[in-house]
């Protein structure tokens, strides 16, 4: 047709002329279910689907987000959680008590979502909590293509039973309690049973075999945690039965070269360690809860272990010797220490939470000494810079990233604190709640403040012109002396 004139001819006009005499079959325009490629992990635990969904509304009108999590093998929800926003840190809280439920899985899988991934994040790429959870943890991250859901179909279809069987029916609900509660009992039936066609008509819970849904699957009703029966017995919702207080802990210590990836793996277990200590030998010390990672007789890291009898007795097989007792326990009363830098707003990352340590030690990197219920901040020289009560239980310090036995009393703080402040047009500054006139003269001067603790030093242009005694307790919490802004003019210069 191009030679004869007629212009050019786009293909899907020639498709368009071709359907229209039915010399060709319409393609459909949907894709069809056989070309989709079906798969599934072939064991429980190796991979869990991740996402959040968007469908529960209280009676005063808010949306509640539900975090939710499945097995990809078992269809076992292990994630149905209720949160008002769907940030980092709630979802990462629902992925971490999942994880103390069910134990650590090899996988996940989620979406592209900035709670999951910081691969997006302008301008710079950037690690986001949930992955460095995964990282500290060994585990595996897959993310989906972008705009292709059927990747999460399994927890696509999870969101569609709970909309269809809870959300539709009983909603909306007068708290955020109630719709939790709601939730448990639907993921309690969902579980157990409601049976699946993906599964031949079986329960998810016959296909889940982590250690604790086993025990889940094996208790009697009657002794169910928080049942009479059990309350009469006088065992704790969290006791070990006696056969496994009888069992004996394996426990071994074993040397590995960290390969130029930093990413090491033993037993089975993933450990990551990162390029850096490329080359190096590490100690790692195992047993069937824990997993301790050591250089050079310092503890590096504490991971929860993923290896069980089997694998521990294959590492001693291998060369692995009989373990020392293990750098660091819970519930020995021993102090601990952890090394954290302070960033510019004088806050610490500490047990996932942001722990004020000061203003004026912005950028420096500080030890935290935990023993009983007080926490001292010491300074690079053992200098004993301030107390605080300790916001971790003494049963979780050990677990703290960089965690170790900490040692002697640290020195007190020798010497004051200098700030700096601007004179007032009256002739006066403000250090700690207490005024101080140094005089009009100076009026919009920046002054030196040397804060003891009974006297304040004040220095201008290099003088020591006044020493005040100090008469207030109070915490000094600005380092600084802030300017005033200079009044922009009507012309704009």
């Amino acid at each position: 047709m191009d030679r004869r004139g007629h212009g050019t001819v786009t293909r899907s006009t020639v498709y368009r002329v071709l359907v229209r005499n039915g010399l060709v079959e319409p393609r459909s325009r949907r894709r069809r279910r056989q070309d989709y490629k079906w798969w599934e992990r072939p064991v429980a635990m190796q991979l869990w689907q991740l996402d959040v969904t968007a469908s529960a509304f209280l009676a005063d009108g808010r949306e509640v987000k539900i975090v939710t999590g499945i097995g990809d093998h078992s269809r076992y929800c292990v994630i149905a959680t209720a949160v008002m926003r769907a940030t980092a840190r709630p979802v990462c809280e629902a992925f971490v008590e999942a994880m103390k439920a069910y134990e650590v899985p090899e996988e996940v899988l989620s979406d592209n979502g900035t709670v999951f991934t910081g691969r997006f994040i302008k301008p710079r790429p950037a690690e986001v909590l949930f992955e460095r959870i995964c990282r500290e943890n060994g585990i595996t991250q897959r993310l989906t293509r972008q705009a292709s859901p059927t990747t999460t179909g399994k927890i696509e279809r999870l969101h569609q039973s709970l909309q269809n069987e809870l959300l539709n029916d009983h909603g909306p609900f007068q708290s955020i309690e109630a719709l939790q509660a709601a939730l448990d009992a639907w993921r309690q039936e969902y579980n157990t049973d409601r049976p699946h066609q993906s599964l031949g008509m079986a329960f998810p819970a016959s296909r889940f075999r982590s250690a604790a849904s086993v025990l889940e699957l094996q208790a009697p009703a009657s002794l169910a945690p928080g049942s009479p029966a059990q309350a009469d017995s006088g065992l704790p919702a969290s006791s070990p039965t006696p056969a496994a207080e009888a069992r004996p802990q394996i426990a071994v210590e074993a040397d590995r070269l960290v390969p130029p990836s930093g990413n090491l793996w033993i037993g089975g277990q993933q450990i990551w360690l990162g390029p850096a200590l490329a080359g190096r030998t590490i100690t790692i010390w195992a047993d069937e809860t824990v997993l301790h990672v050591m250089l050079d007789g310092t503890r590096l890291k504490t991971l929860p272990s993923r290896l069980g009898v089997i694998e521990l007795a294959r590492l001693a097989a291998d060369g692995a010797r009989p373990a020392r007792p293990p750098p660091i326990q819970a519930g020995t009363g021993t102090a601990v220490a952890v090394e954290r830098m302070v960033n510019g707003t004088g806050l610490v990352a500490l047990a996932g939470r942001q722990l004020s340590v000061g203003y004026e030690l912005a950028g420096q990197r500080v030890t935290l000494r935990m023993d009983g219920t007080q926490m001292t901040v010491i300074s690079h020289d053992g200098e004993l810079l301030r107390t605080l009560p300790c916001p971790v239980p003494p049963g979780q310090r050990h677990l703290l990233r960089g965690a170790r036995r900490a040692a002697s009393t640290p020195l007190p703080l020798t010497g004051s604190v200098v700030v700096q402040r601007r004179v007032s047009q009256r002739g006066s500054i403000m250090v700690a709640t207490q005024r101080i006139h140094v005089g009009m003269i100076h009026a919009r001067k920046i002054v030196t403040v040397a804060v003891a603790d009974h006297s304040f030093e004040v220095t201008i242009d290099g003088e020591v012109v006044a020493v005040i005694p100090r008469t207030t307790r109070s915490e000094v919490h600005r380092y600084k002396a802030y300017a005033t802004r200079q009044a922009r003019s009507p012309g704009g210069t």
